[in-house]
């Protein structure tokens, strides 16, 4: 039985791959950390909870989550996966069902979810790479949930921004996408938690 978190302040939890969980870099430059001092400064008393993996699937997340969310009993998840399905090129109606049951739990459970798009690389050919993407705008549509297109909107394709390996982002790139949740986190955030 996983042991139960009690916390004195309301919990946003990112559940996300490795684009989240800072992989490259240092923790305390990741946009999950960047999240928390902006909310710190903007005095919101949230409590951001990092439960990203790198290397995760929609389907390793899905079975995953209903710990989760006993442990850490989030008001909020900013839900961040299905790259790494992209990458390994599978069905693409496997992982819109994946995320559709994880929308599912969400929404059951009262939680607020920011949903978060990702977009491949073009090499994996036109087709694929839309029919993809249209993934998070269809279940953003279908569960009525905010939706943040891209994760990486104005940091993927520019070197200054990237990791080496052209996948993550690296320190520098950080605050833009700190930037790129906000926009879409804020409408969520309850202002009874403003210290």
């Amino acid at each position: 039985m996983p042991v139960q978190v009690k916390a004195d302040k309301p919990v946003i939890m990112v559940f996300g791959d490795s684009l989240s969980a800072g992989y490259g870099i240092p923790l305390k430059k990741s946009w999950v950390s960047l999240l928390q001092a902006r909310l710190e400064k903007n005095k919101y008393r949230y409590k951001v909870v990092n439960a990203s993996i790198s290397g995760d699937t929609s389907s390793s997340g899905l079975s995953r989550l209903p710990t989760a969310l006993v442990v850490h009993k989030p008001e909020i998840v900013v839900l961040e996966l299905g790259g790494n399905d992209g990458l390994r090129g599978l069905p693409i109606e496997q992982t819109k069902k994946n995320l559709n049951r994880m929308l599912k739990i969400l929404k059951s459970k009262d939680i607020k979810i920011l949903l978060v798009g990702i977009r491949l690389p073009p090499n994996y050919g036109p087709v694929y790479t839309q029919t993809f993407q249209m993934i998070y705008q269809d279940l953003a549509r279908i569960h009525k949930v905010h939706l943040l297109g891209f994760l990486l909107e104005g940091v993927a394709g520019y070197k200054n921004y990237m990791q080496d390996d052209g996948i993550h982002a690296n320190s520098e790139g950080q605050p833009k996408i700190n930037n790129n949740i906000w926009k879409k986190l804020a409408p969520l955030l309850n202002p009874v938690t403003k210290k």
